[in-house]
């Protein structure tokens, strides 16, 4: 058990006057002891001790009084600013227009302002805080103010008004005594409340009845005026076969006059008039149309000719919502006509388009046997010739050696240049005649810019600096459809020409975002083209600039990316200036990538985030030994297995869901790569994967993106898969 000198529940000062006495005691006693030992010296010094401790108690008791004091204050200014504040919302609604009720998250009443429940004054007085929303609706169901519609009752109103409730936000009219209107809106708040606004709607409803029934006169008098105008004939009959409706042209066309057609007359009787001036046409007879008229089931559309002295006409029949039906009337005499005359032309025209077929067809038999053997001709002598050419390159190259004489060497490098100037020539015609003979294959996938645009800044860059331009080639990291043989093809041609037209100045070639594509453009300080010459630089063999040697080509190069652009679907465009310039556009579309896929991978993309976990399925043990270790060299947890069971399985057994999965599309035995994720991400939720695969069959990425799937073909790029590790980390 614990002593005090002091009580604890005693105010602050006296604590403070009791430890003051104390301390006066025990100097006293001090003071009056002789003990030899120096033992009054330690009592007085344990008195000082003590009343030091007692001060310092006496402070703190101070400042917890002052920061009592201090909250109590503060939490009297916040009850004070809480009143403040629920008295000025209470104005604020109060203030509102509409009636307005707000309901906690427990359906209970919290405030509610004068005009909510507006027009029911039987409420007015159980509209207080603390009424549930049931007791509200029952209440509200069972006003003498609320008109229900006709066979409902209290019951069934309430009902379905308490279904409405379950929604978050609803917006209804419910009508009131003496064609009052009040429209509700419901909403629920943050917290699970209910937000409830009426606002009086009786003007804007009754308004909208005489615009609507304004409209239908404007309607009915444009019906009519629409029907006079017509072309055809038009009978309308109700339920019970009277006529309600017609056009002066029905009149015109049965020869009936104007007064006979009257409002209220049976189809039966106008069927009487006409029996014995018409025939009906094939397939169609007087009981057929009784029968269609007579029918108790839903009728579907009729229609049928009639003859009537030398008139024919085409009727058509047609049922209406309310049972009536509509017939109208049209003159096809003349249609008829020419189609007789039409048949009898098509006759004569027949025979002699069989004989012009025929010639046609020899004649174009013979045109596809020259143009293969042409072709065939073509790809052999370009290979026959290509092989010797290569072989003579060889020779010249051996020759030229530091003690060969000046003029000789400039002979071998002309030498040269012409067989370089030739070979490109045999390629150039071996690809026109493909892409004539509609045998060149393209493999359209995404083609990465940068490395082509790099290769060929490589490539030119030589050709540039031996003619003293300036080739600039701007970067560019997108990813486009094409094919990457054909489309490295058209810029080769493309800044071959640029580079071998400009005697000065520089070429550029860049890409400008249009629209939802791109668009490679290659610009030049060239002699330009003038308009009339533009659209025959794109033809065979022609060349603009007439002192241009053969050596430097035959004018096939813009034939060839004019022709792979229309295989491939790319836009070319063409702009110059002469004098200043000329710019070739080509247009292309962006790679098909699905959201939150990364972009091709740069040399600085982010490592990947070390610690997460990787499922690996691979068949090839090489493969998914060297895939792993790569994946372990950055840092990441790898899961590997043979077969999509085992994987399966093995994830299964350890109990934990992988971050990222990597399947190989073709396992072998069981399931493919495209079964093992889906069963994957059917058992474990939405796991992010790629589908690593050689295949390149057209049919598999609609595959893989159906199932929302990328593929990564083989071999696998370390850089591109780097890059999507590191993107699927949380950042």
């Amino acid at each position: 058990m614990t002593f005090t000198l002091v009580n604890p529940a005693d105010p602050p000062e006296r604590q403070a006057a009791k430890l003051r006495e104390i301390a006066e005691v025990l100097m006293r006693r001090v003071e009056q002891a002789t003990d030899a030992s120096g033992a009054a010296y330690a009592q007085f010094q344990r008195a000082a001790l003590l009343e030091e401790q007692v001060r310092d108690r006496t402070r703190d008791l101070e400042r917890a009084l002052d920061l009592l004091n201090d909250s109590n204050a503060r939490l009297e200014r916040a009850n004070r600013d809480a009143e403040a504040a629920r008295q000025n919302l209470a104005s604020a609604i109060e203030t509102v227009q509409e009636g307005f009720a707000l309901f906690d998250a427990q359906d209970v009443l919290v405030m509610c302002n004068s005009r909510f429940g507006m027009h029911m004054l039987d409420l007015r007085d159980a509209l207080k805080p603390g009424l549930s929303f049931a007791d509200y609706i029952d209440r509200v169901s069972r006003s003498r103010f609320l008109e229900l519609p006709e066979g409902d009752t209290p019951e069934a109103w309430a009902e379905r008004r308490h279904q409405r409730h379950q929604d978050r936000h609803v917006i209804f009219n419910v009508r009131m005594l003496r064609d009052r209107w009040v429209q509700v809106s419901e909403h629920r708040t943050a917290d699970g409340g209910t937000v409830i606004l009426q606002t009086d709607v009786t003007e804007i409803i009754r308004l909208e009845r005489e615009e609507r029934g304004k409209l239908l006169d404007d309607q009915a008098r444009m019906i009519r005026a629409t029907l006079d105008h017509l072309n055809q004939g038009v009978a309308i009959f109700d339920a019970d076969r009277r006529l309600i409706g017609w056009n002066q042209r029905l009149s015109a066309l049965l020869a009936l006059p104007v007064t006979r057609l009257r409002l209220g007359i049976s189809f039966d009787y106008l069927l009487a008039r006409f029996r014995d001036e018409v025939s009906f046409g094939p397939g169609m007879t007087e009981a057929g149309l009784r029968r269609w008229i007579d029918r108790a089931t839903l009728r579907g559309p009729l229609s049928f000719e009639l003859r009537r002295a030398g008139t024919i006409l085409d009727v058509f029949a047609q049922e209406m919502p309310d049972r009536g039906f509509v017939i109208s009337f049209t003159d096809v005499t003349a249609e008829r006509a020419a189609i007789a005359a039409l048949a009898q032309t098509n006759e004569t025209l027949e025979a002699r388009v069989a004989a012009r077929t025929g010639e046609l067809a020899a004649a174009l038999a013979q045109a596809e046997r020259a143009n293969a053997t042409r072709a065939r001709f073509v790809a052999a002598a370009s290979h026959d010739l290509l092989q010797p050419l290569s072989a003579a390159r060889l020779f010249l190259a051996s020759l030229i050696d530091d003690t060969l004489p000046e003029a000789a060497r400039q002979t071998v490098e002309k030498a040269e240049n012409a067989l370089v100037s030739v070979g490109q020539i045999l390629d150039a015609l071996l690809d026109i005649s493909r892409l004539e003979a509609g045998r060149a294959e393209v493999q359209v996938r995404a083609v990465r810019l940068d490395r082509l645009l790099g290769q060929l800044s490589d490539e030119f860059a030589p050709v540039a600096a031996r003619k003293g331009l300036d080739l600039r080639i701007l970067p560019c990291v997108a990813e486009v459809e094409s094919d990457p043989t054909y489309l490295r093809r058209i810029l080769q041609n493309l800044i071959g020409n640029a580079l071998r037209y400009t005697e000065t100045g520089r070429v550029l070639v860049g890409a400008r975002r249009v629209g939802g594509g791109l668009r490679l453009e290659v610009h030049d300080t060239g002699p330009g083209i003038p308009a009339e010459e533009q659209a025959n630089v794109f033809k065979e063999f022609h060349r603009l600039n007439a002192r241009a040697s053969a050596s430097e080509g035959m004018g096939l190069g813009l034939a060839i990316v004019d022709r792979a652009c229309a295989l491939l679907g790319h836009p070319l465009t063409l702009r110059s200036t002469p004098g200043r310039g000329t710019c070739f556009g080509l247009g292309l579309r962006h790679a098909a990538r699905p959201a939150g896929a990364p972009h091709p991978a740069g040399r600085h993309a982010a490592p990947p985030q070390q610690d997460r976990i990787v499922l690996l399925v691979e068949n090839d043990d090489a493969v998914r030994l060297a895939l792993g270790q790569l994946l372990e060299k950055w840092g990441l947890n790898v899961i590997d297995a043979r077969t999509g069971d085992e994987a399966l399985a093995l994830v299964d057994e350890i109990g934990i869901t992988p971050d990222v999965a990597l399947v190989d599309l073709h396992l072998g035995e069981g399931m493919d790569g495209l079964a093992t994720v889906r069963a994957l991400r059917a058992r474990h939720g939405p796991v992010p994967a790629r589908i690593l695969t050689a295949d390149r069959a057209a049919a598999l990425a609609p595959a893989c993106a159906a199932e929302g799937v990328v593929i990564m073909p083989k071999p696998v790029d370390p850089a591109a898969l780097e890059a999507y590790l590191a993107a699927l980390a949380p950042g």
